[in-house]
């Protein structure tokens, strides 16, 4: 199975990390969206969400444990 990879704009890097995320105005407090990111692009990506106040957490990622809900 391939890795699962960075969603950064054009990064083919395997994912270490699962930057949590919900949008207020289109989600419940509760929902989580994912996205994925490398060790590269973690800081960049939560400083895009976080800009917006989107970012809820960033967790290891694990390939096999199953994602909450990629986008």
């Amino acid at each position: 199975m391939d890795p699962d990879l960075c969603s950064a704009k054009g990064c083919r890097n395997p994912a270490t990390w699962q930057l949590l995320w919900n949008n207020p105005k289109l989600h419940t407090p509760d929902r989580r969206k994912v996205w994925l990111a490398c060790d590269e692009h973690r800081e960049s990506l939560s400083q895009f969400l976080g800009a917006r106040q989107f970012l809820k957490d960033v967790v290891p990622h694990e390939a096999d444990a199953g994602e909450a809900e990629p986008s």
